[in-house]
């Protein structure tokens, strides 16, 4: 329902002329940087989505787009193309990064920035952030006991409540090594084969192969997203982040045989991030880093604290229009008052 109601409320910003407005006045004004921060690529709308990016924003691949933001002499000879820049973000790197994004790049001739964890790619495991629902609706056992609590997985809600759990003591987990302990344990534990199935494969890791033929394409570029995705300001040990960022640019310039220049926090929110992650990145030999923080990019933002626009494929392209153009975000802290009081009093119904 609520979805429903944010495309009802995107037509209306549309419609109304207000997004071709605002849209218009940001590319009269100074220049600034439009980022966006996908992960999935399928079972959604980013064909509509990429037509309409393309047919009102100037694409760019993000380094592309970065260089042109932080040179003077760029912004005082200005393109003549007057279309906002924009930069179309993956994280995680799924392999329908590979299959969907990467053929409609080559379609539709958009380039696409997609971060990479090599730890994964190197694995080819379940992302940690799926195994607690996969966990929890794959398991066959009746019962179990995790951290203090007994679930009947008989009763509603039970398995909902499982994975919540597990997914809590994996996203705060002290260490990589912590969270793959635990999750090893886990799946004994509820009798889950760690190994993936055929049918999971759109939510899996990219392998190599595809990363360099996506790159050789000339429309897919790559920044750095870690080694193995942990929540860097929940890691006791701030040698072990310096070492999750820096061997994933490693690896990455090994890989793909050339510098890699951008980096993306996990979660990406200033909470997430800390002072370790932030010094890190700096200190890996990266130019700059993107967060998930809501916003616009100007000459004045800190090159290692870039901001982002949150996306979905299964957001209508409406919705789209009106969060590039900047619209939603202005109105948005007015018109979801009442959207809070459904989500708080309507709870799971609220979908």
């Amino acid at each position: 329902m609520l979805k429903r109601l944010d495309t009802l409320v995107a037509a209306c910003f549309y419609y109304s002329g207000l997004v071709q407005l605002v849209r218009w006045w940001k590319q009269q004004s100074d220049s600034a940087l439009v980022i966006l921060n996908y992960h999935r690529a399928d079972e959604g709308d980013l064909r509509r989505h990429l037509l309409y990016l393309r047919r009102h924003y100037r694409v760019l691949h993000l380094e592309e787009a970065l260089e042109e933001l932080y040179t003077p002499y760029t912004r005082k000879h200005p393109q003549s193309d007057r279309r906002t820049p924009l930069v179309l973000t993956f994280d995680d790197g799924y392999y329908d990064n590979y299959t969907c994004g990467f053929t409609l790049a080559q379609e539709l001739r958009l380039p696409l920035t997609i971060f990479l964890i090599p730890g994964y790619i190197e694995n080819g495991h379940r992302f940690w952030w799926e195994e607690g629902k996969y966990l929890a609706d794959q398991t066959r056992v009746e019962t179990v006991t995790l951290e203090g609590h007994t679930y009947d997985l008989h009763k509603a809600g039970e398995r909902e409540a499982l994975a919540h759990t597990i997914d809590a003591r994996v996203r705060h987990a002290a260490s990589v090594a912590e969270r793959e302990q635990f999750l090893v344990s886990v799946h004994e534990m509820l009798q889950v084969p760690m190994e993936a199935s055929a049918e999971e494969q759109a939510a899996l890791p990219i392998t190599w192969q595809e990363a360099q033929e996506m790159q050789a394409s000339g429309w897919v570029s790559f920044g750095a997203h870690t080694m193995h995705h942990p929540i860097l300001a929940y890691l006791a040990d701030p040698v072990e982040a310096q070492r999750e960022v820096k061997e994933c640019r490693v690896v990455l310039e090994q890989q793909l045989g050339h510098p890699v220049r951008t980096f993306a926090y996990p979660v990406g929110q200033l909470e997430h991030i800390g002072a370790y992650g932030l010094q890190a990145a700096q200190e890996a030999g990266y130019a700059w880093a993107v967060t998930t923080t809501y916003g616009f990019n100007t000459a004045n933002t800190n090159p290692y604290l870039l901001r982002r626009l949150e996306v979905d494929v299964d957001q209508h392209w409406l919705t789209v229009a009106a969060k590039t153009s900047g619209v939603w975000g202005f109105f948005s802290h007015l018109l979801w008052m009442p959207v809070a009081f459904m989500r708080k009093h309507l709870g799971k119904n609220a979908t």
